[in-house]
């Protein structure tokens, strides 16, 4: 927990089980566990349904639009899990954890939304969790822009993107083209901090930052080959790799 970010954490119990809520300091006594709870909002709860597991939603508050996102659990185990993990600790569940990094890197002024408040629900041995974040509005993954820009698409931005989060240490754990996104004026950012870290910027990690990337970039392209060329994505992922070492050696 980083001692630059000024936060409340209350505790509660309730027909779903034992839990904490943190938010920021200036929002501690307005948001409610219930808040996380889509059923809350009722038809105005809007889900999304692009990327992700289908677990996030735009919610109107009365501090305005904001996205909730459930925590759901992938792979094997996902099916059996869902939404349930092993309870270490309120600061080491996964929401905490993600606010907490979040709001350090926003404090910072690293290209993320601001997180506004996390959740987790105990019951047992196991703990649900959810996050609300600022809603980005008008927005478009960098995969999408791809697909549909080819060669004309933000290669360079997302380069020198990546360079400024990296430079305020940000690990990303699941860097992918769906996790860059991009509004109309050319505004960029990276989203879903889920298990990634602040570090030292070292170059081992940053260059797994880039590949992982990378490989997404050719997954998308694979996919979508009727609309992006091989030779657009490479030749697309190069200028994003130039852009990105030209800005980190001016030290953005």
């Amino acid at each position: 927990m980083s001692s630059r970010v000024l936060a409340d954490i209350r505790h509660y119990q309730n027909a779903a089980g034992q839990g904490a809520v943190v938010t920021a300091h200036s929002r501690s006594n307005l948001i409610t566990p219930e808040w996380f709870e889509p059923r809350h909002w009722g038809e105005s709860a809007e889900r999304i349904r692009t990327g992700g597991r289908g677990g996030a939603y735009v919610v109107h508050t009365p501090i305005g639009p904001l996205l909730l996102r459930r925590y759901l659990r992938g792979g094997m185990v996902g099916p059996v899990l869902k939404d349930r993990y092993f309870f270490q600790g309120g600061n080491r569940t996964r929401s905490f954890s993600e606010f907490f990094l979040t709001a350090d890197l926003f404090e910072k002024g690293a290209p993320v939304p601001e997180p506004i408040a996390a959740t987790y629900w105990r019951s047992g041995k196991f703990y649900r969790a959810a996050i609300l974040l600022q809603f980005l509005r008008d927005i478009r993954t960098f995969g999408s822009l791809m697909v549909n820009q080819g060669a004309k698409a933000p290669w360079a931005d997302t380069g020198r993107l990546i360079a400024k989060a990296h430079r305020h240490g940000l690990d990303h754990a699941d860097l992918n083209a769906h996790n860059i996104v991009f509004n109309a004026r050319g505004q960029g950012w990276l989203i879903d901090f889920d298990r990634s870290h602040v570090r030292i910027p070292e170059t081992a990690w940053r260059e797994n930052n880039l590949q992982r990337l990378k490989r997404s970039v050719l997954k998308i392209q694979s996919e979508h080959s009727s609309q992006l060329d091989a030779s657009v994505a490479l030749q697309g992922f190069e200028q994003l790799e130039d852009a990105y070492c030209q800005a980190w050696a001016r030290g953005v």
